[in-house]
């Protein structure tokens, strides 16, 4: 099963107002299922991986539950803020020794707001506000997850993660249903930063070395899955994202540029063109006339996403 995802809001920073809605607290993390089956627990992200070996803290949630299938985010905290950038170091380990040691050194706290299933019940076709009342009303015992409250008062609730220093907001429509795997207008996302996800087409190196990352040119697919450019990032990368990012690229080689328009000399010269599959993310101030990111900055990778799926 796929999350159900929300879409923007139609005025950026208003949430959606009145009494027909219900209000959360947008976090910076990683989406994923839980899906608890006989005190086992299986972790899945957005597009289905099982990402269980990555939060081996995660697993004792099991021990609460003998069948649940919950909806949640994965976040990295740092001094009680999530942190992308400290997730980003855990997000894409798949070997259980260097998971475990990562768990000691940036723990991640499970943050549970919606569950689709209880004890072999589909609620699905059930109402927000019911689902989340279910939710609530679960004994989960100590670990590092929690269930956040909700709130009535989505723009009150938006003045307050934006003094907090928190992602934004997301406004959920009462009496909608769990829609697995669309993104649907009964749930608004009111974020207080832009951020995208994109597709990196090539790098270039810094000035005066051959083989040292300086930027990336990336690009977002379009509806027939071309790659629109959308310009050069730098900014963000270094230390640990540097490296892993080289090492991602370079057997990604090809001779060709794979954005769907040729790039001006500025932008292409001495790029090194690669296969368009790695995906990454990029805060930023909006896009320009010509559709590149003002401003961008490297959040990290993002190996829970394939270009497939934005183009979707």
């Amino acid at each position: 099963m796929r999350p159900m995802l929300a879409t923007p809001a139609v005025h950026p920073g208003a949430p959606p107002q009145g009494p027909g809605w219900l209000h959360e607290v947008k976090w910076d993390g990683m989406r994923v299922l839980a899906d608890v089956h006989g005190h086992t627990l299986k972790l899945f992200s957005r597009n289905e991986t099982d990402v269980t070996v990555s939060f081996p803290e995660l697993l004792p949630l099991a021990a609460a539950l003998a069948d649940a299938h919950l909806d949640g985010e994965v976040v990295a905290l740092v001094d009680g803020v999530p942190s992308f950038a400290a997730l980003a170091e855990r997000m894409h380990v798949r070997d259980g020794a260097k998971a475990a040691a990562l768990a000691q050194r940036v723990p991640v706290t499970l943050i549970l707001f919606d569950m689709v299933r209880l004890y072999g019940v589909d609620l699905t076709r059930r109402p927000v506000q019911e689902r989340r009342a279910s939710l609530e009303r679960l004994d989960l015992g100590a670990g590092p997850w929690q269930v956040p409250p909700s709130y009535d008062d989505g723009v009150a609730l938006a003045a307050a993660t934006l003094e907090q220093g928190l992602e934004g907001v997301v406004s959920k429509r009462l009496g909608s249903r769990y829609q697995p795997g669309r993104r649907s207008k009964d749930w608004v996302k009111t974020p207080h930063r832009t951020t995208d996800t994109v597709v990196v087409g090539g790098w270039r190196p810094q000035t005066g070395t051959t083989g040292r990352l300086a930027s990336l040119l990336v690009g977002l697919p379009d509806a027939e899955g071309r790659l629109v450019f959308a310009g050069r990032v730098g900014s963000g990368i270094s230390g640990a994202l540097a490296a892993e990012l080289t090492q991602r690229l370079e057997p990604l080689q090809r001779s060709t540029s794979a954005f769907d328009q040729p790039l001006d000399r500025a932008d292409a010269t001495g790029a090194t063109w690669v296969e368009p599959v790695v995906c990454v993310d990029v805060r930023h101030l909006g896009r320009g006339g010509s559709g590149r990111l003002r401003q961008p900055v490297v959040r990290g990778l993002r190996t829970d996403l394939t270009p497939g799926e934005l183009g979707r």
